[in-house]
C-alpha cells in the first residue's frame, strides 16, 4: 500500500499529497481558524489564491503556528487580469506581502488566457521569480494540452504542476496523459465534486460501506491511487479530520477500476476555454500590450 504522504515534483521538491483548499473561506477569523485547525491536525499543504481574497488570514494562521515555515507548503495563484510580465511580478509581490511570508512554495497561473503569447510573457516572469528563489515551484491551473504545448515550445522551465478540476465524474484523461508524458504532476481541485453528485453515487456509497469509510474518503483514496495530489475544501473540523484519514486503507484493483469507469466528463466549474474567453475579454488594451514589452 502506498502510504507516502508526499509527491516528488519534476524539480525535486516534495509536495504533500493532500492539502486544504480555502476557496470561499472568508478572510479574517474564519480563514485563520480553519487553517490553524488543519495545521493542528497534520495538514502541511494550504492552497489559496489572490482571487480568493483570504491570503492575509491564511498567512496569519501560518505565521502564528508553531510549525517551522519550511514544513508548510503554501500555494497561491495569479489572477488573469494580472497576466503579463510586469503585472505578474507586481501581483506576486502583493500576494507575498498579504501572506506575510518570505517566499511562496507554489505559484500558479490561475487560468489560461486565449492569448497564448500573453501566457508565455507571464511565464517568463514566473521563471525569473523561480530563479530568484522567491518561489520554490511554478505551475499552472486549468490548462489544457493546447495551452501547455504552446507554453513548453516557447519557454524554458516545464511547469511542475497543473491544477485542474478532477473527480470520478470528470477524470480528464487527455490532460492527464499529456501531463504524464511531460512529467507534470496533476493536482485535483474540487476532488469531491462539491455541489455535485459523486458522493451520492451508488457505487461510491456501496464502497463506503464495504471499507467502513465515508464516501468522501473513498473518493479521495481513488485520487491517491491515481497518483494525484488533492486539496479538498472544508471549514468543518470533522470533515477536515475525515478527509485527511485516507492513508490507512487501499481500494482493491477491481473497486479502483469500477470507480475509474464513472467518468462522464461532467464539470461543476467552467470549461477553461470559456473561462479564458471571459477573462481575456475583460483585459484592457494596456494589459494585452504587455506581451510586446521589451525588457
Amino acid at each position: 500500500m502506498n502510504t507516502k504522504h508526499t509527491f516528488k515534483l519534476n524539480n525535486g521538491v516534495e509536495i504533500p499529497r493532500i492539502g486544504l483548499g480555502v476557496w470561499k473561506v472568508k478572510d479574517g477569523q474564519q480563514s485563520i481558524d480553519t487553517v490553524a485547525y488543519a495545521l493542528g491536525q497534520g495538514y502541511r499543504l494550504i492552497d489559496t489564491a489572490s482571487f480568493y481574497g483570504n491570503e492575509s488570514g491564511v498567512g496569519e494562521a501560518i505565521r502564528n503556528s508553531k510549525i517551522p515555515r519550511d514544513k508548510i507548503f503554501v500555494t497561491t495563484k495569479l489572477w488573469n487580469t494580472d497576466q503579463g510580465y510586469d503585472l505578474a511580478y507586481k501581483a506576486f509581490n502583493k500576494s507575498l506581502s498579504k501572506l506575510g511570508l518570505d517566499y511562496i512554495d507554489l505559484y500558479l497561473i490561475h487560468w489560461p488566457s486565449n492569448d497564448l503569447d500573453l501566457i508565455v510573457d507571464t511565464w517568463r516572469a514566473f521563471e525569473e521569480l523561480y530563479k530568484a528563489k522567491k518561489v520554490r515551484v511554478i505551475g499552472v491551473s486549468n490548462f489544457k494540452p493546447i495551452h501547455l504545448d504552446y507554453l513548453l515550445k516557447h519557454t524554458k522551465i516545464v511547469p511542475a504542476i497543473n491544477q485542474i478540476e478532477l473527480h470520478p465524474y470528470n477524470a480528464q484523461h487527455e490532460t492527464r496523459e499529456y501531463c504524464t508524458e511531460h512529467n507534470i504532476a496533476i493536482e485535483s481541485w474540487s476532488p469531491l465534486m462539491q455541489g455535485g453528485k459523486v458522493l451520492e453515487d451508488s457505487l461510491v456509497v456501496s464502497l463506503a460501506k464495504k471499507y467502513n469509510k465515508s464516501p468522501a474518503q473513498i473518493v479521495l483514496r481513488w485520487h491517491m491511487q491515481n497518483e494525484l495530489i488533492v486539496i479538498p475544501k472544508s471549514v468543518t473540523p470533522s470533515r477536515i479530520d475525515e478527509n485527511f484519514k485516507i492513508f490507512d486503507f487501499e481500494l482493491s484493483d477491481e473497486d479502483f477500476e469500477r470507480l475509474n469507469l464513472l467518468d462522464r466528463s461532467k464539470r461543476i466549474g467552467p470549461d477553461p476555454d470559456g473561462m479564458a474567453m471571459r477573462l481575456y475579454g475583460s483585459l484592457s488594451r494596456t494589459i494585452i500590450s504587455i506581451k510586446k514589452h521589451k525588457r
